[in-house]
């Protein structure tokens, strides 16, 4: 039968290896937030758990742009003042909130969610393309503009779905140069995004 001691060890490497399965969370970290847990009030951690749950109950993707939703559509869908005649792609939901951080973009957008990348065996197919492609047929689109990462899975893809999105006779832009290679959108500051978007260049 375990002890005491024993039992609150295993509550703590249980709740150490939960949190270093976060991205960016190496053990150090994982440490720091256990114990930054440990001496935070009942109160305060229920919060964080309720905020947690009520996340994974009530978000959900947008069945029109792939983007996080609470309605039945995203919160940029449903805004009518926004220009339905622009379509910005981006590869995951995170990259939304980095380009609406710059206010430079008033558009939609669509979510692949996701890149190209033949290392982990993902194609077009794993993405959101056909979905892409399906909103685009009405007519009532003129441009695309493929704002994915500037790094080796990004450059790939926004190949790939210029090749396929030029037959449709829209303009299809890239986001300016100024945003570091290799990098990914989320972590790029906003005026330097802002002014990518700002200065797209057709391809």
């Amino acid at each position: 039968m375990a002890t005491a001691a024993e039992h609150d060890g295993h509550a703590l490497a249980r709740l150490l290896d939960e949190l270093g399965k976060l991205p960016g969370i190496g053990p150090k970290s994982a440490q720091r937030i256990a114990y930054f847990l440990l001496e935070e009030s009942k109160t305060d951690v229920d919060r964080l758990a309720d905020a947690i749950r009520e996340v994974k109950e009530e978000v959900h993707f947008c069945p029109i742009c792939f983007n996080y939703a609470t309605g039945d559509t995203c919160a940029i869908c449903a805004d009518p003042t926004r220009d339905r005649s622009t379509i910005c792609v981006v590869s995951e939901p995170r990259d939304v909130t980095a380009i609406e951080r710059t206010g430079s973009y008033h558009g939609l957008y669509h979510v692949l969610g996701g890149v190209i990348s033949p290392m982990d065996k993902i194609g077009p197919e794993q993405l959101h393309v056909r979905e892409l492609l399906k909103r685009l047929a009405d007519g009532s689109v003129k441009e695309v503009i493929l704002a994915m990462s500037p790094n080796v899975e990004g450059e790939t893809t926004a190949s790939y779905l210029n090749r396929t999105i030029k037959p449709l006779d829209l303009t299809v832009s890239r986001l300016a140069s100024g945003l570091p290679v290799g990098g990914d959108l989320e972590y790029a500051d906003e005026v330097t995004l802002g002014h990518a978007i700002e200065e797209r260049r057709n391809i």
